[in-house]
Order: structure tokens, then sequence, then C-alpha cells
């Protein structure tokens, strides 16, 4: 009667958290920074030139825009040094950009909600005020207000002239993914135009990336909603005299007509040419395999995740545990309570492994970096319902 009664309670449990349980344990989780509300994605670069990148986040609920210097390899379990370097409205995604050519890294912000607008963090160009919340300024791009919820913005030099352009993109009514021109002096805010290249329902990723070997920078992107929703990239007509009035052809990747999510850009199969993956709600990645160097023909993978954890955000490829083996790490929104929302497991097929535990439900993008020095990759990400704010977990492999 006792082992009926032990194996009821174990179909029990098993039923209520839809799934098997993970494998492993949680990996020890680190604070950022949980200070604000509405902790929306990290985007990486080393604004500081000492060789560790640093990290921006726009906080929605918060309506902050800050940047956390990444600091010794043995302070990095600690809140990091951070500076507030705009309070906008319902910031989207924040990116670093250096758009006045001073060699100082500004931070370009995306905002939905009422706000609709981009805005411009110029940074200040004594470096030694980097961190001095007080040295920065922020800006509207005129062109930009009110034409749409932003929801996305990348940096790429477009047209060859005046240094950095925005490639940015939204969703909701008149949503668009296009790009936004540097005027001659970029300081001056109010000449920059906007160039509207292909409709959009609700972009989530934007890489800015040679998709066809051409030698110019193309746009791959993701779209969730909408009779167009799926992967594709658009093709830069180049940057010649006239060329930009042409239009940008575009090319399908995969997932059409599917809610996907964010996407990675990386070689999932070692043959030396990058493919996607694709986080796809419900719960599922899509390993999209490039099969040959023009960036037209590829061949769709679907792996399931397991239902031991919530609906698709973000997915990305790497070797976690140093066997030579590529695995994904997944996370998730829309987490059931008990279940993770972060979790890995090999790509060639193998148990679901937990990373984040049962605490947080609404997680964003995840980006691996090591950041303890020990040779294998971390998980840096944000959740945004239960304030973990910004958070690293640190991988136990070594």
């Amino acid at each position: 009667m006792r082992r009926v009664l032990l194996l009821f309670a174990a179909g029990l449990l098993l039923a209520q958290s839809g799934g098997p349980p993970l494998e492993g344990k949680p990996w020890a989780r680190h604070t950022v920074d949980g200070s604000s509300r509405g902790a929306d994605g990290v985007k990486l670069l080393d604004a500081t030139s000492d060789g560790r990148p640093d990290v921006v986040t726009g906080w929605e609920q918060g309506g902050l825009v800050r940047v956390y210097y990444n600091p010794s390899r043995v302070d990095s379990r600690n809140p990091w040094p951070q500076v507030t370097v705009g309070r906008v409205g319902s910031p989207e995604d924040a990116v670093f950009a250096d758009l006045d050519r001073d060699l100082a890294f500004d931070v370009v912000s995306a905002c939905e909600g009422a706000t609709r607008a981009l805005f411009v963090h110029w940074a200040p160009k004594n470096s030694d005020r980097y961190f001095d919340e007080a040295a920065w300024t922020t800006e509207a791009f005129p062109a930009a207000r009110g034409v749409m919820q932003w929801m996305y913005a990348a940096p790429m030099q477009v047209d060859g002239k005046h240094g950095a352009d925005l490639i940015a993109g939204g969703k909701g009514p008149g949503a668009a993914i296009g790009w936004l021109e540097a005027p001659a002096d970029p300081r001056k805010v109010a000449d920059w135009k906007w160039h509207p290249l292909r409709e959009a329902g609700w972009i989530m990723s934007v890489y800015t990336v040679d998709m066809d070997g051409d030698r110019d920078l193309d746009i791959l992107f993701s779209d969730r909603r909408g009779a167009h929703s799926g992967v594709y990239w658009l093709e830069n007509p180049g940057s010649g005299s006239g060329r930009q009035s042409q239009p940008w052809a575009e090319h399908p990747v995969g997932a059409a007509g599917r809610e996907v999510m964010f996407v990675d850009y990386a070689d999932a199969d070692g043959d030396g040419l990058p493919d996607v993956a694709a986080a796809v709600k419900p719960r599922e990645v899509h390993i999209l395999k490039r099969l040959d160097r023009t960036g037209r023909n590829w061949r769709t993978r679907a792996v399931a995740i397991p239902p031991v954890t919530g609906t698709a955000k973000s997915a990305r490829v790497a070797d976690i545990d140093s066997d030579g083996s590529l695995d994904l790490v997944y996370s998730a929104e829309q987490t059931p309570k008990g279940l993770s929302g972060v979790i890995w497991m090999p790509l060639g097929g193998g148990a679901a492994r937990d990373i984040s535990g049962p605490e947080g439900e609404k997680y964003d993008i995840v980006e691996l970096i090591d950041l303890d020095g020990d040779q294998d990759p971390d998980v840096l990400t944000t959740e945004e319902n239960h304030g973990l704010g910004v958070i690293w977990y640190e991988n136990p492999g070594r």
C-alpha cells in the first residue's frame, strides 16, 4: 500500500508540474542590479575599453536606462557599479552606439507604450565622468516620435556616410522595420531621417550581419506577429550612389507563420556557416540550418522543449558542459509556479537540466559569457515580473 501511495504521489506531482523533473541543481545566482522594476533584456559591449564587456539595460516599469560596469572576475558576483544614463517612459530596449564618433559610447533606447519614441543618451566626452549620471544628456529623435511602439534598435553603417545609422523596429499599428539615417552632424537629432523598409507585426530580434557574403551588412530579424511572422533577412542594396533608394529584397529563413521570439545567430553544427536558433511559442526551438553561403536556402529542425518550463522566450547555442558538443540554453516567460524559467539541454538530444530553479517567471534574452574567468559560459539575463532584475547564473562545470 505504501508503494502504491508513493507512486500515486509521484504521478500527481508529475501532472502538476507538467512533465518530468529537471536534472541537476539550480546554478548559483548573482545579482548585477535588482533595485528597480521591469528589467527588460541586456546588451553587451566593452564601453570602458578594459577587455570586459559592459552591460546596458532598460527598466520598463522603472523608466530607467542603466549601464553596468563589468568589474573584476572576483567582484562580478557582487552588485556591479552602475550609472543611470537616462529616464524615459517604457524603455523596451537599450543598446550601446557611438553615434557622434567621439569614441565615447552613447546609448540608444527604444520605448513602447504611450511614449512611442527613440532616444539617444549622449555619453560625456570625458571618460572619467562616464559613470556620472549628471554628465549624460538625453534627446528624442523627432523623426521617430509617435511613429510606432518601438521595440528594438541596433547601430549599423547603412549608406556609407556620416557614421553609424540606426536599424529599428516596433510593434502594433503602423509598425515597421527600417533605418534612421544619420546626418552630417549626428548631434542634430532633428536632422535624422526615418526610412521604413518592411511592415512588421512585432519585431523581437535584429542582427546586422552579412548574410550573403557581399561584404555589406544585411538585416536578420524575427517578427512575432501578423501575416508575415517568422524569421527573415533583408538584403542591403549597397551604399553606392542611389542604391539606398532601391528596395531591400526580403528572404525567408524559417518558422513562417509562427510566433517567433528571440533568435540566436551561431554555427549550430560546426560546418563553418552561421545558422539561426529561434525560440518559437509555445515551447519549441527551431534550428534553422544554413545550406549555403547565399543565405537563401535553409532547412528546419524543430526541437521540442519538455514541459518542465514556461513558454519560449530566448534560445542560445554553446558548449555548456565543456564536453565538445553543442548545447541549447532556453529561457521562458509565463513560467508556471514551481517550474524553472531557464534551462539547458544537449542540442543532439538528452535530458533537460536546471539553471534558474523555480524563482522568477518572465525571463528575457540570455547572453552566454564567462563572467568568473573559469573558461566556461555563464548565463546573463533579466527577470521582469518577480523583481530579480539583472542577474547571472554561474556555470558549475568548472
